[in-house]
């Protein structure tokens, strides 16, 4: 732990990237294989199934400090971070504590120390962690709470681990990005063999880091030739690999979650595909001719068992844009108008209702391009995918390889109604923002934002807000009705779970409007306008 925590120490302290790398790798030099396994799980947020919940970690160290629960309230609306407040609270000598003798590695902690905290009940619950915090060093208190609850927020990216891990093995940042993938604490001993320089074993799930688009950019393409790429549609789903190997079927995400529960119908359409084949694309559900809304895809992710009713009302397709293995062969180093052809003959060999080939978009020139990018919406698309012909297959966002282009959002004026502090580095100020649409003589909420606004926008704002605070609602401010934005959103739906009856995707600020008063903003009919669109 000790060693850690001066790690952590270093990353937290230095906004340098090459420093945060540097203080990782020397750090994953050192460590025992379990303490580099256990750190790069919490680096990476990547353990699934964290010892407790902040909420229970509050209430016991409530009930052992015989705190008043306003102080607890203010001081975490003050920091922001469960982890921090309790450890700065401890540290205020509002409880009594040891003075923290025993060390345990994280190996010890997370294997040994921690498992079976949330069958406890609240008396051997409050004598564990008592223990737990006499028995630790003052200064190590702070992250043995942020190992407790799994909240490790630390200032790195993935992508730094993996430059980490990479500037202390001799291994490329490319081969520890495919052995991580999708590795949680459930895969720790697939991942002691990875550490020991040892290949997977062959039942293994090992998928492929995904290949992701930049934002299109103009300027670039002034020099581009339209015969140099591919189009297709870009459509609203859920990025996805599916994987055949071993006789079994597993999908994954584009954020590392294993989602072949969710799909039952699609993985037992690929049981019947050639061993160790691996196909890109999007979850969509898909009907008349078109995909549909999200929020129906939606309602198939997290659940434990689909149910009849569910594939019916939302049955899922899989459109292929890629094809990255067969029959074992790794086809991502070919380029990918050669994986197109592979593609393209497979889906004709292995015809079905659930897989689809996503259809190339012929177009001579860029002005023609941006035309099509217009109709985008009437196909239910968010616009366009450009792919250069030329290039392999390779994971992360590499400039050049593969863009997006997307239409414009929608947009909608709205009052701002009440405002709540942030978390992390900005916990003193409000950032998080509850917006409303007229409906008759009344505000109704249609939308929470958190971005869009610049810091000292954000500071503005912040000090408006202290100034116009009407009610507050344990950390949601009231606010007087004074201010209008203009909110920007990628697709609107109907949704009976919400008040005002819709849901939009992805909604941020796209400009604070302080040319509008409030009765300017827009109305609900204005926003259900939109979703009577044609698609």
């Amino acid at each position: 732990m000790e060693r850690f925590a001066k790690m952590f120490e270093r990353v937290d302290q230095t906004t340098g990237i090459n420093e945060k790398i540097a203080a990782m790798a020397e750090y994953f030099r050192q460590e025992p294989i379990e303490e580099k396994i256990w750190a790069v799980l919490l680096l990476r947020g990547r353990i699934k199934q964290t010892p407790l919940t902040s909420r229970a970690l509050r209430a016991s160290f409530a009930r052992l400090s015989q705190a008043p629960q306003w102080l607890l309230d203010e001081c975490y609306a003050h920091v922001g971070d469960t982890g921090e407040t309790l450890a700065l609270l401890m540290s205020s000598g509002i409880m009594k504590l040891g003075g923290g003798t025993q060390e345990r590695s994280l190996h010890q902690w997370l294997t040994e120390e921690c498992p079976g905290l949330r069958q406890l009940d609240d008396q051997s619950l409050d004598d564990k962690l008592l223990q737990f915090w006499s028995s630790t060093r003052p200064e190590h208190r702070f992250l043995l709470n942020k190992i407790l609850t799994g909240a490790f927020r630390v200032g790195v990216s993935d992508r730094l681990v993996l430059k980490a891990l990479a500037q202390s093995s001799g291994e490329s940042e490319a081969v520890w990005h495919q052995w991580l993938l999708g590795k949680s604490e459930r895969d720790f001993e697939e991942l002691k063999r990875v550490f020991l320089g040892q290949a997977p074993r062959r039942e293994t799930l090992q998928a492929v880091p995904f290949c992701l688009a930049a934002p299109l950019d103009n300027a670039f393409f002034e020099s581009e030739q339209p015969e140099s790429y591919f189009a297709e549609w870009k459509w609203d789903g859920i990025r996805a690999q599916i994987i055949k190997k071993a006789d079994k079927v597993w999908i994954w995400s584009r954020g590392e979650d294993m989602i072949t529960e969710s799909f039952p119908e699609i993985a037992q359409m690929a049981g019947s595909w050639p061993e160790d084949t691996i196909l890109d694309g999007e979850m969509l559900v898909w009907g008349d001719d078109h995909p549909k809304d999200f929020h129906l895809l939606q309602r198939r992710l997290g659940r434990s068992k689909i149910t009849s009713a569910i594939l019916k009302e939302a049955p899922a397709t899989f459109v292929a844009y890629d094809f990255l293995h067969l029959n074992g062969e790794d086809l991502t180093h070919l380029p990918l108008e050669l994986r197109r052809r592979h593609l393209e003959r497979f889906v004709g060999e292995n015809p079905r209702d659930r897989l689809r080939l996503s259809p190339l978009i012929s177009f001579q020139s860029w002005q023609e391009l941006k035309n099509l990018q217009q109709t985008a919406r009437e196909r239910g698309a968010e616009g366009l995918m450009l792919k250069r012909k030329s290039a392999d297959y390779t994971g992360g966002r590499k400039r050049g390889v593969w863009w997006k282009f997307k239409v414009e959002p929608y947009t909608l004026d709205a009052v701002l109604l009440y405002a709540q502090a942030g978390s992390g580095k900005r916990s003193n100020l409000f950032t998080d923002y509850t917006f409303a649409l007229w409906r008759d003589q009344e505000l109704v909420p249609f939308a929470k934002a958190y971005s869009g606004l610049d810091n000292k926008e954000i500071e503005e704002l912040d000090r408006w807000i202290r100034r116009n605070t009407k009610e507050k609602f344990g950390p949601v401010r009231s606010l007087n009705l004074e201010q209008v934005f203009e909110i920007a959103f990628e697709g609107i739906a109907p949704s009976p779970r919400h008040k005002s009856g819709i849901a939009v995707r992805f909604p941020r600020i796209l400009r604070w409007r302080k040319d509008k008063k409030p009765p300017d903003a827009d109305r609900l009919e204005d926003a259900w306008k939109l979703i009577a669109a044609p698609v």
